[in-house]
């Protein structure tokens, strides 16, 4: 796929097999490793089907992380009762975070945007308003309706999902992103979990 090519996505009948194929090849090979090739035997559409949809991969790579990452981020705080006592649904949500976080496909996006972000700014964009920034957004909309109700007491509920977010990456991410670890037991993430929301609440708790 050329950088010369027109930089638009077209839709067609094949686009969620083409989404699904490229989800596949990006997840193993990542972003440079990934050939069109593969990814229009994976898909089973021929490279013509799979350029005429998307001219550029970097239209394709976004798409399948912005498809991936609002997946994740519904998958993430399903089941979780938000007008229930505080502490139970912010275990749950560092649960799901930190599953993510430290999953295949969570730990290869952010590889790929991170390495890919200096070229093409909007792939790091994509990202995060697809993934963090829809999570941080969720998190803030639940923190301010638990301030009203008297069950937190939360200044700025923006920056405390950031923080909250935050937290749940403690140690764990920067171990995976920088290679020292690829495998962490229940214990390990539990420890980050409940010191997650031990300390979010030891600031914020009413």
């Amino acid at each position: 796929m050329g950088e010369n090519r027109p930089h638009r996505v077209r839709k067609g009948r094949k686009f969620d097999q083409v989404v699904d194929g490229a989800w596949k090849v990006f997840l193993t090979d990542g972003f440079e490793g990934a050939s069109v090739d593969d990814i229009a035997r994976t898909a089973g559409v021929s490279k013509a089907t799979l350029y005429s949809y998307f001219p550029d991969k970097r239209l394709l790579f976004m798409e399948v992380a912005k498809v991936e990452c609002r997946r994740q981020a519904t998958i993430a705080f399903q089941d979780i009762d938000f007008d229930g006592p505080v502490r139970d649904a912010l275990f749950l949500a560092a649960t799901r975070m930190v599953g993510f976080l430290l999953s295949d496909f969570g730990q290869q996006m952010f590889r790929t945007c991170v390495s890919e972000c200096a070229r093409f700014p909007e792939v790091g964009r994509e990202f995060f308003d697809s993934g963090p920034g829809l999570v941080q957004e969720t998190l803030a909309g639940f923190m301010a309706d638990a301030t009203r109700r008297g069950a937190l007491k939360v200044e700025d509920p923006r920056l405390a999902a950031a923080q909250f977010h935050e937290l749940c990456k403690a140690d764990l991410h920067t171990r995976i992103i920088c290679g020292l670890q690829s495998e962490f037991s229940q214990d390990e993430r539990s420890a980050i979990i409940e010191g997650a929301v031990d300390m979010f609440l030891a600031r914020y708790g009413a």
